[in-house]
């Protein structure tokens, strides 16, 4: 996390709770996001992240708190707020009888956007999110990550500096979400502030420059990937020797970093604890001068989902309560 002057938020978010009659879906959420950074709200189904995109968008007003986006609180200036955000929810709301040029002329004529500007508007979206081919093709024959990108398309309309993404890439299939990831990486390279919900450990991981992790309503950690990362464990550094008869060498030479080595002879891999690239380059020197030969050698960190269930004692594939699906 970097230090921000407090004009620099994008997104704040300041004690945010919301109940549903006896049931609290957000206690408590506090975190600041700054302008042209990606946060990423990581969490299981359940946990709050939808809840906290409501209020924050103007949806669903707190219980108690409030947020500030783009510098404008969203209970006392919820027109300023939503002029200056967008939002993609977690299922594509484009018209499906419409064409891919249809939905976004039709949209920007809602924003009150002239016609000649959204005529060259629309052209410059569906040429970013290559759907220029398909623009006049009925959405309803597009792919899941078409119809992804063509949503996404349409919440920058207005060219927004905040953007809420809802679960964006749920249901996609790898390709689709490595190329919406392409996508959000080239928007906030133009100074596009996103704050993602996610299941996704990887895309967190890939996309998010800060990370709140909510669990059950409330923030249980807020950090850098790496930050995250470091608290579930270290750095393993793990070699595998080309001939098993260098295991017992290698392992006196792995055990002079001072931690405990691990031995797996099937597979003749070693892992032991490792501070990081400083150790990565001695070993390299060491096995060299000793003439053991290694098929292959590398730092292994612990994943964001080794961090979660370090945190939560479960993975992000949670039975947790559907906060999510309260009604508003």
């Amino acid at each position: 996390m970097t230090d921000t002057a407090a004009g620099d938020w994008a997104i704040e978010a300041v004690g945010l709770v919301k109940r549903f009659g006896d049931f609290t879906a957000v206690d408590g959420v506090s975190f600041q996001v700054p302008r042209g950074s990606v946060l990423g709200l990581l969490g299981p189904n359940g946990a709050g992240k939808t809840t906290c995109v409501r209020m924050m968008t103007t949806l669903s007003p707190p219980t108690s708190g409030t947020a500030r986006v783009a510098g404008f609180d969203v209970v006392e200036n919820p027109a300023q707020v939503r002029r200056s955000m967008g939002l993609t929810g977690q299922a594509a709301t484009v018209d499906e009888i419409l064409t891919g040029r249809e939905n976004l002329r039709m949209i920007g004529g809602l924003y009150g956007i002239p016609k000649k500007v959204l005529r060259d508007r629309a052209e410059q979206l569906l040429d970013e999110f290559s759907l220029t081919e398909a623009g006049d093709k009925q959405v309803k024959a597009y792919s899941g990550g078409m119809r992804r990108r063509l949503d996404l398309a349409v919440s920058l309309l207005t060219a927004p500096p905040v953007l809420f993404l809802d679960e964006p890439t749920t249901g996609l299939d790898p390709r689709s979400r490595t190329e919406l990831w392409d996508v959000l990486r080239s928007l906030v390279a133009q100074g596009t502030t996103l704050l993602l919900t996610t299941q996704y450990l990887e895309e967190a991981d890939q996309l998010a420059d800060d990370i709140v992790v909510i669990d059950r309503g409330t923030v249980i950690a807020h950090g850098t990937p790496l930050q995250l990362k470091e608290q579930a464990g270290a750095a393993s550094l793990v070699l595998t020797v080309s001939e098993s008869a260098d295991i017992p060498r290698a392992r006196v030479l792995l055990a002079e970093l001072g931690g405990e080595v691990f031995v797996d002879e099937g597979a003749r891999r070693l892992s032991t604890p490792a501070d990081g690239l400083s150790d990565l380059n001695r070993v390299v020197a060491v096995f060299a001068e000793s003439n053991i030969s290694v098929d292959d050698l590398g730092l292994s960190r612990p994943s964001l989902d080794d961090v979660f269930l370090s945190l939560t004692g479960h993975r992000t594939e949670s039975e947790a309560p559907a906060a999510e699906e309260a009604p508003a």
